[in-house]
């Protein structure tokens, strides 16, 4: 699996990670659904860019394509020479089929020659991951390889307790990741706790606002209905009567009221 193999079962530890494009939720289905998007870097000077795709979008191939040449490119600096440049790895977790006539989930790339399959040196590799095609279940982990853990954890450790994770994954890269993963969802949910709670007070002070509103519209059709009764000489309803009225019933007997001011003329 070349870099992919490098990353999954690392001789050289990571040393730089880099979110490039964090918590990416787009408001519109027709927007970009990249969810995650993150440069790492190891002690070798080898660059790995990951991307988790939620679907199939116009241009993926090609976008996927420019990161691994832009990522290369852009460490020769002014003055440079090209011996220095290391190798990119450019990583797509696709959640959608691209290639519909494969049976594989694992599509690997890189500059080779078609008649020999030599390899132009192991710089430029992209590896596209179709996650829609992956089957294994719990009881193949302990045959599978570190490419499957790494899938089944990330597309069913929220079908596990966290101390479930931690005996299913007992190595250190796992148990780091389950913790961090502990980590997120318990600041998800203080701020959901918060969130509920601003949104409660927001609506006890809607409550409240509509209240005195209600009461100030109450109290001025009151008065406006007194008013119309003394002009007309008519006592009922009285004000006790008038006191247990709600809006709607005062605005009625205000414009019958009206009504008959008008209709003498008055």
């Amino acid at each position: 699996m070349g870099l992919l193999n490098a990353i999954l079962n690392p001789a050289y530890p990571i040393i730089e990670v880099e979110i490039l494009d964090p918590f990416n939720y787009q408001d519109y289905e027709t927007d970009k659904l990249s969810i995650v998007d993150v440069k790492a870097v190891d002690s070798t000077g080898a660059t790995y860019h990951i991307e988790v795709q939620l679907n199939f979008v116009d241009g993926l191939i090609q976008r996927v394509v420019f990161y691994g040449c832009e990522l290369f490119a852009s460490q020769l600096s002014a003055g440079g020479e090209y011996a220095e440049l290391k190798p990119v790895c450019s990583i797509c977790l696709l959640d959608a089929i691209l290639f519909k006539d494969a049976t594989n989930l694992h599509h690997h790339f890189r500059l080779s020659d078609t008649a020999t399959g030599r390899v132009l040196e192991e710089l430029l590799e992209i590896h596209i991951l179709e996650l829609p095609r992956y089957t294994k279940i719990v009881e193949q982990l302990p045959r599978a390889s570190k490419r499957d853990w790494w899938l089944f954890w990330l597309l069913r450790a929220q079908d596990y307790e966290p101390e479930e994770l931690m005996r299913l994954f007992p190595e250190a890269e796992f148990q780091q990741a389950t913790r961090s993963l502990i980590e997120i969802a318990e600041k998800t949910r203080d701020k959901m706790a918060y969130d509920k709670r601003e949104l409660a007070l927001k609506d006890q002070r809607a409550a409240i606002t509509y209240a005195l509103e209600k009461g100030r519209q109450e109290g001025e059709l009151l008065g406006r209905i007194v008013t119309l009764q003394e002009l007309l000489s008519v006592a009922t309803p009285t004000r006790k009567e008038l006191a247990d009225y709600d809006l709607k019933k005062l605005t009625a007997v205000c414009e019958q009221l009206q009504k008959q001011l008008r209709d003498r003329g008055v």
